[in-house]
């Protein structure tokens, strides 16, 4: 019989039963849930991560209210993961993307997050503890977050299949892309993924040029178009990749790209300008060609979303009163302003009763019910994203992240798909 959640985010049995052990043994812990004001012992955390979660806008509210220094060390997907594994000691916070876990958590160089120290652990979305959406299974091809959340101990290097009281990494931020779409220069409807290599759009189409990401979107292109169907978009086979890589490097021979996009910037100038109609795309790419009065549209697809994930994680050798500071701030960043920060950018944070509590209610019907805007929408920087009327590409949050086709991810043929995809960027 299947445990169904009693709300997006909320408990189910077994959830409940760990979460009241776990209850009972915070109850004899003394100030978990309120964290320390560090403004008379300071103390600076050193946050290695991508740029997506590295706001001035957190970092100057954490240190009001908690008075905790956050000093950003911004690097590429790719080089996270590389300074997790060789360099452990050059910070003492990293925000990492689920697919990394992998190549990360065997090492030994994180440590296991004590859910025990985590005020809102329970209330973390199931789309991560279970993979269901609204009591509904996503897909879960590639590296979904339920495969490698949880872990079996404090210093533990393999995953666990059950919840046990140790996390891999408290979920920061996570979001469903798809194709981006320029409607008033195509002039009619975009409904599959097939789209992006249909030859109506040839020399006005681009695909996302970091390989572990692009070869997700080419899957989703070739299962579009009949050619194949995939066991796991995430972990080809060489077979798979050779068909993958050859599918496009005959539609690059043939002018179907204006160009591949490495850079968020690239994408919206690409799309902005006109040069491309059709393409891979970031939801605030999207943003950022609406903001300059351009159409634009994030275009939900018959073939769902190609989703991906990040969290928290801390290094092995945490201790004493940095891993106090981490702790602290990972539940500042849980209980709410931060959320509702991310949420007015069209991402999606990790317990929404707390993101709901510090938005307007008519933010909260835009960004997460789906329905049309009561009035202007506008960013957190105070740019308007949504005249009134409006509603939100994909709509509810149930209908966009229950249409999870796949998971970023790494695959065990990494080394020889990225050599296939240079093929293809060299073709």
């Amino acid at each position: 019989m299947t445990e169904r959640p009693s709300r997006p985010g909320g408990l189910n049995r077994r959830k409940f039963l760990y979460g009241a052990t776990a209850t009972t043994a915070l109850a004899a812990s003394s100030n978990l849930f309120s964290p320390a004001v560090h403004a008379q012992d300071p103390v600076t955390l050193r946050y290695l991560g991508t740029a997506v979660n590295q706001s001035a806008e957190i970092a100057a509210k954490v240190k009001e209210d908690l008075g905790i220094t956050i000093e950003y060390i911004p690097v590429t997907t790719d080089e996270v993961t590389r300074r997790v594994v060789t360099q452990p000691n050059t910070f003492d916070l990293v925000d990492i993307e689920y697919m990394s876990l992998k190549n990360v958590v065997p090492t030994g160089n994180l440590k296991g997050m004590d859910t025990k120290k985590i005020k809102e652990s329970d209330n973390i979305t199931t789309l991560f503890t279970e993979g269901t959406v609204d009591g509904k299974a996503v897909g879960d091809q590639g590296t979904a977050p339920k495969k490698v959340i949880w872990l079996p101990g404090e210093s533990a290097k393999t995953f666990a299949d059950e919840p046990t009281g140790f996390m891999s990494l408290i979920p920061t931020v996570y979001n469903a892309d798809t194709l981006g779409i320029r409607p008033d220069l195509i002039g009619r409807p975009i409904e599959s993924w097939a789209e992006l290599l249909n030859p109506e759009f040839k020399g006005k189409a681009s695909i996302l040029n970091i390989p572990s990401i692009g070869i997700m979107d080419a899957a989703l292109v070739v299962e579009a178009l009949g050619k194949h169907k995939y066991e796991d978009k995430g972990n080809m086979t060489r077979d798979e990749i050779d068909l993958t890589v050859d599918t496009l490097i005959e539609a690059k021979r043939s002018g179907q790209f204006r160009a591949l996009w490495q850079d968020f910037n690239e994408s919206v100038n690409l799309m902005a300008s006109g040069e491309v109609v059709i393409q891979s795309m970031w939801s605030p790419a999207v943003t950022a060609v609406r903001t300059q009065g351009i159409p634009c549209i994030y275009q939900p697809l018959k073939e769902g979303y190609r989703a991906w994930a990040a969290g928290f994680g801390l290094p092995a050798t945490a201790e004493g009163k940095k891993l106090d500071a981490a702790y602290d701030f990972i539940n500042w960043f849980l209980s709410g302003w931060a959320g509702a920060f991310l949420n007015r950018q069209g991402y999606y944070s990790a317990v929404l009763s707390t993101a709901k509590a510090n938005m307007e209610p008519y933010e909260w019907a835009y960004w997460m019910e789906g329905k049309p805007a009561e009035q202007d929408i506008m960013s957190p920087s105070g740019q308007l994203l949504a005249k009134t009327g409006e509603t939100r590409d994909g709509g509810s949050y149930e209908e966009r992240l229950g249409a999870i086709s796949c998971w970023n991810a790494v695959m065990d043929e990494n080394v020889y798909m990225v050599r296939k995809w240079n093929e293809f960027v060299a073709s």
